[in-house]
């Protein structure tokens, strides 16, 4: 009788957190689902000036600035194809603000090319993203061969001398070199 009890008991206790998950990951998914809503609905909206509007993840946006191209970024990345190259990152500054502008992806061999500096700072278009946290299986940046793995914030200073806003922007627009990243939910 005692052994009954205790294996009902058992049983009840599995049911019991078996279904606590279950609910969980129901939770789970239309959260998940709501945030996919919110993020296609603000990247489907007219651009807002940056000066303008409050900052939040995925907005779409416009801004001028002045671009620094001395203090270029190359991160190391894969296209979408799985070939790999850089993306690459400039400081801009908008509004008394420094920010990174991700102007996209480029092949190796198009490393410090003066070509890939060709674009208009006084209408810029793209989508505010903000800052991945750094992966720490990726190797350390190499700041003085401009060789960069993660964004890490205090490489970036060192690199730049500048802080910046915990926001990215992500040009966006009909470019060839640098190929802009494609953003989606």
């Amino acid at each position: 009788m005692k052994y009954k009890f205790l294996f009902s008991v058992f049983v009840f206790f599995f049911i019991f957190i078996f279904l606590s998950l279950g609910a969980w990951q129901i939770v789970r998914l239309n959260w998940k689902l709501d945030l996919i809503n919110q993020i296609n609905s603000s990247l489907k909206n007219e651009a807002v000036f940056l000066s303008s509007s409050e900052k939040k993840n995925y907005l779409k946006i416009k801004t001028s600035g002045k671009i620094d191209f001395e203090k270029q970024i190359y991160l190391y990345n894969l296209n979408q194809e799985g070939k790999p190259g850089f993306e690459v990152l400039n400081p801009i500054l908008v509004n008394e603000e420094n920010y990174l502008i991700n102007r996209g992806w480029i092949p190796f061999e198009m490393k410090n090319v003066s070509e890939i500096n060709k674009i208009n700072q006084e209408e810029i278009t793209g989508i505010l993203k903000m800052q991945n946290k750094a992966n720490y299986f990726k190797p350390e940046n190499d700041i003085e061969g401009n060789y960069w793995f993660t964004l890490n914030r205090d490489d970036i200073f060192k690199f730049t001398g500048k802080s910046f806003s915990k926001y990215i922007i992500y040009l966006t627009g009909d470019y060839k070199n640098p190929l802009p990243i494609k953003i989606s939910a």
